[in-house]
């Protein structure tokens, strides 16, 4: 949509527009990942779910562990206890029993959820020129889609009249499908709900022509809005496009094609970015679905030359994007019931160690000695410096 001067990709990114909502967010988000990314781990036991701190600190690095497994573990008391197994001779960590209920819930409310995860699923499909996409490319952003970690058999298995797992060329590749052709009219974009509730709206005093190809803006505060920008905007507003379910764009309809797929390409990573969960994915994640939703620019470059949908955050090494629309201080405005469950858990995040005096912390520590028959590490409970 903008002319650019000529930067390097970083500079590009570091001179982007900072919304100091989404950065608080994302300050205690990227230590969320790192606690779900343990929890993973330590749920993976079904026998006994715990996991020790040296397979911990050998995956320190991968796991963004700056000062080491324990260092970690021991700002999070509220999700983590740590034990000594005396038959093994080694510290051990599990999940408390918040943590544990939390993760009953989050299961529970993904199970509960199933029609709307195979809605999300087909609707993901349909988006594809050729009706699917490649297994791991789903792996990708199986938890931003509110799967089960095991929807090969509760979700593909089980729906095998919708989805169909094709083998392809490659060794060891599989590829996602419709099995169905389901009419393109048969889904609506989220877009298009937003323009219907705008024109629908009581005090509505926007013409409907006028927002007939819109998207809803909002910039990060303090955003400098020059004549130019504002005018280019417009332009792009008014442009139309082919939708994210209405197949392959045909160039000869439009009189700026170059426009035209550009807000194509927005369509559909708006739309695929309303399927998730939370609003918010990583860059990294979406781009395995360029190529099969036809996307021919840099998604991520498509996500920074439009600040007034989307933001871009670079915090904790990775480049996040949030579906500006979808938050209201740092927030979704229409929560779900799967998001509602991992806000408990990201809440807990941010709470650290505080509500827990060294007492209460030796208490925890004592509880697990009656429980487990170990000994518990009390200096593990020591105070730290975050």
């Amino acid at each position: 949509m903008f002319v650019r001067c000529k930067v390097t990709s970083s500079q590009y990114v570091a001179s982007r527009a900072r919304d100091p909502t989404f950065e608080k967010l994302m300050d205690k988000y990227k230590n969320f990942l790192k606690v779900v990314a343990i929890q993973d781990l330590i749920v993976a036991n079904p026998r006994n779910q715990s996991v020790s701190l040296d397979f911990l600190s050998r995956l320190s690095q991968k796991l963004h562990l700056n000062r080491g497994a324990p260092s970690f573990l021991r700002k999070y008391p509220h999700i983590f206890h740590i034990f000594y197994d005396p038959n093994k001779s080694l510290p051990f960590c599990k999940l408390t029993d918040t943590a544990n209920q939390i993760f009953s819930e989050e299961a529970d409310a993904i199970n509960a959820s199933l029609p709307q995860v195979v809605d999300r699923l087909v609707r993901l499909l349909s988006m594809s020129n050729s009706k699917m996409v490649p297994l791991r490319a789903i792996y990708k952003v199986w938890r931003e889609l509110g799967l089960p970690d095991d929807f090969e058999d509760t979700v593909i298995s089980k729906y095998s009249h919708v989805f169909q797992l094709c083998d392809a060329h490659e060794p060891n590749t599989h590829y996602l499908k419709l099995v169905d052709d389901i009419p393109r009219n048969q889904f609506r974009a989220a877009v298009e709900e937003w323009r219907v509730g705008q024109c629908c709206e009581e005090d509505c005093t926007v013409d409907e022509t006028e927002i007939q190809y819109s998207f809803k803006h909002s910039y990060p505060p303090g955003m400098r809005l020059r004549k130019i920008f504002k005018a280019k905007v417009k332009e792009w507003q008014q442009c139309p496009y082919t939708g994210p379910y209405e197949g392959i764009l045909d160039s000869n309809k439009y009189k700026n094609t170059s426009l035209a797929l550009e807000k194509r390409a927005v369509s559909i990573v708006h739309e695929f970015m309303t399927l998730t969960v939370e609003k918010m994915v990583e860059v990294e994640k979406i781009s395995h679905f360029r190529k099969w939703f036809g996307i021919e620019l840099n998604i991520r470059d498509l996500f920074l030359d439009h600040p007034g949908i989307f933001y871009l955050s670079t915090k904790g090494k990775r480049h996040t994007v949030f579906l500006r629309e979808a938050y209201e201080r740092g927030c979704l405005i229409d929560p779900n019931p799967v998001y509602t469950v991992r806000r408990k858990l990201l809440d807990l995040v941010a709470m650290g160690r505080r509500g827990l005096s060294q007492s209460s912390l030796r208490q925890k520590a004592d509880q697990i000695h009656n429980e487990d028959g170990g000994f518990p590490l009390l200096g593990d409970y020591a105070p730290t410096k975050a």
